[in-house]
């Protein structure tokens, strides 16, 4: 994509065309040039191309408006540019491929950076104040992970260690991908872009160079450690505080914990999902604790008194009445699960086991028991 084309030339349009009009004029270009009605013809692709170049920004409100500021400058042929090479705004260098001076030009009036910021947020292009060639800073990767929580652990709070693969920036080669003692050439490829071109369905698309990863440079011999990449996977442990009250689902954001940012970006952050495991005593009702306590059918029919250890490892004593039936449930204020200021209860659950194996004698006074309510066996 040639920087410095001016969009509404190609389309034939006036710069004060509405968007209904600019949007009839290419889809009757578009028809007119498209590969598919002009097997074989060079001309033709290269004019849909460019058509498609210019309806990609001015068929687009935003990039039509920053697209237009920077016309207002001379950044473009056809807009009030000025001729020549270097002359003011309306100049462009043309030494290397892709290289342009609005790149390394600010403009001042509150308008926010220099051109090639700008036509960095147009294009899709990390172009920088360097000219193109430099890495940006970027911001390391973000990494996120679901962690198993014991249920006592997530209840009262507490810490866990976690071991995460991350992907960091090579220490052997600082991220260039060339060996130690290495030279760096402009990649063949992009030209130094760090970015190729590709036409899809018509249209073209830009993408990160295979060849180079982006960097614009290739090294003479790639890095051992790396492989070329400069990047490698490791292993990052981390302890993670689970709040007090935590429930499976809840999640923590700790900021800088993720991958190590490169060419001087801040790192990533460390996204954690939390998965409470299952107690083998209580379960959980939002902020409520349910225990369940067997009991046996002497001591829901006569009553009886138990006693239960809460969470915080108190033993609290519950006073069963006779004939308590099976599922009854005791409250213990102020034991279950806390949040903030608030706090739950702890339940007790009562569960009556009815005896699967009886003596003789056992089964004899079973039997008289229930003759001596009305029953008969």
């Amino acid at each position: 994509m040639a920087p410095s084309k001016d969009f509404y030339a190609i389309l034939g349009v006036n710069s004060t065309a509405d968007d209904a009009e600019i949007k009839k004029v290419y889809r009757r270009l578009a028809k007119q040039y498209h590969p598919d009605a002009n097997a074989n013809d060079p001309v033709a692709a290269e004019k849909f191309k460019e058509i498609s170049e210019a309806y990609n920004v001015l068929g687009n409100t935003e990039k039509r408006k920053q697209y237009d500021e920077m016309r207002r400058y001379g950044a473009f042929d056809g807009g009030g540019a000025r001729g020549g090479r270097g002359g003011g705004f309306g100049g462009f260098q043309q030494g290397r491929p892709g290289y342009t001076d609005f790149q390394n030009v600010d403009i001042g009036g509150g308008f926010g950076g220099g051109f090639g910021d700008i036509f960095s947020s147009i294009f899709g292009q990390a172009a920088n104040k360097s000219g193109g060639r430099g890495r940006v800073p970027e911001q390391g990767q973000s990494v996120e992970s679901t962690v198993d929580v014991d249920f006592r652990t997530a209840v009262k709070g507490g810490k866990v260690a976690v071991n995460l693969e991350v992907t960091e920036e090579c220490g052997t080669c600082g991220g260039s991908g060339g060996a130690p003692g290495s030279t760096m050439r402009v990649c063949g490829e992009c030209h130094g872009r760090g970015t190729v071109s590709y036409s899809q369905g018509g249209f073209a698309v830009n993408r990160t160079c295979p060849n180079c990863l982006g960097r614009g440079q290739v090294p003479s011999k790639p890095c051992p450690t790396c492989a070329g990449r400069g990047e490698v996977r490791s292993v990052k442990k981390v302890n993670i505080t689970v709040p007090e009250g935590t429930d499976t689902g809840a999640k923590v954001r700790l900021r800088g914990q993720g991958g190590k940012g490169t060419n001087g970006g801040q790192p990533g952050d460390l996204i954690i999902t939390f998965n409470v495991l299952p107690d083998r005593f209580y379960k959980r009702d939002g902020l409520d604790l349910i225990a369940s306590v067997p009991l046996n059918i002497a001591q829901a029919t006569l009553g009886s008194k138990i006693s239960v250890r809460t969470m915080d490892d108190k033993k609290v004593a519950i006073k069963i009445p006779p004939g308590t039936p099976s599922g009854k449930t005791f409250k213990v204020k102020g034991q279950g699960v806390k949040k903030g200021d608030r706090r739950g209860d702890l339940l007790i659950e009562i569960m009556i086991e009815v005896p699967e194996n009886l003596t003789e004698e056992q089964e004899q006074m079973m039997k008289d028991f229930a003759e001596a309510g009305g029953l008969k066996y």
